[in-house]
């Protein structure tokens, strides 16, 4: 994280005010800058200089990221483990400007086309001193405590790291519903009407077989074990294959 700050204050530094810079930087260093508060888009600060009558209030300007983008930023946090247990340890992980890269987002901004400026001296050309000793200031605040830099895009450091925590047990939760759900049920059955017996068989309910012509009617007996019976001293068998015999052939009219 080490280095957004320093990129941050190159982007003041290439407008080759050198002097302006210098004496912003030497007022920081002597403690010139007397508060700075960091909100959602703003930092304000109050700086008097050794040669100023009064106080002066800078205030410097971005664009604070919307729901919707902090959403995309935060589910990306939440599929790198390594992200969340340093945020939620409270350290800023490296690495964690690709995060935002990758979402089409800049976690500082690097362009003066990123920032608003303006400052009660109304002095000109600006940056003025006062804003400069500001950029000091404010680089010197992410560097001992980075969770500003997300303050500054519109999340505070309390809110995201309980939007991350969340995130992270409702995927937990997922994981768990879905490991313990059984498997999806077979469709049922369509119900069969069985007084239709195309549909009850799939077909036409099948025909009875016809015996074949030149077999003895009595001949399934053969084909059996002869029960232990008799009848009138007869075995049943022959009782019964008399009774055969005298049934008559399927096709006599």
């Amino acid at each position: 994280m080490t280095d957004l700050p320093l990129a941050f204050l190159g982007m003041f530094e290439a407008l080759r005010m050198g002097p302006t810079f210098a004496r912003g930087r030497r007022d920081e260093r002597a403690g010139h800058v007397r508060s700075l508060t960091i909100s959602s888009s703003l930092v304000v600060a109050q700086v008097r200089g050794p040669d100023d009558p009064a106080a002066f209030r800078a205030r410097i300007a971005v664009r604070s990221f919307g729901a919707t983008e902090w959403a995309r930023v935060e589910k990306a946090l939440v599929t790198e483990a390594r992200y969340v247990a340093s945020l939620l340890d409270g350290r800023m992980p490296d690495g964690i400007e690709a995060v935002f890269a990758e979402a089409g987002l800049g976690l500082l901004p690097l362009s003066l086309d990123e920032v608003a400026l303006d400052c009660t001296c109304e002095r000109w050309p600006m940056p003025c001193e006062h804003l400069a000793a500001t950029c000091y200031a404010l680089a010197r605040t992410f560097e001992s405590d980075p969770f500003e830099v997300f303050t500054w895009r519109g999340r505070s450091r309390d809110e995201l790291l309980m939007r991350l925590r969340l995130l992270r047990e409702s995927a937990a939760i997922d994981g768990l519903v879905a490991a313990a759900s059984p498997a999806p049920a077979p469709p049922p059955r369509p119900l069969i009407d069985p007084a239709d017996p195309a549909a009850f068989w799939g077909t036409d309910p099948p025909a009875a077989a016809a015996a074949p012509s030149g077999i003895r009617p009595d001949a399934l007996l053969d084909q059996l074990d002869a029960p232990p019976l008799s009848h009138h001293g007869k075995p049943i068998v022959e009782v019964l294959r008399q009774a055969y015999a005298a049934l008559p052939d399927d096709d006599t009219p």
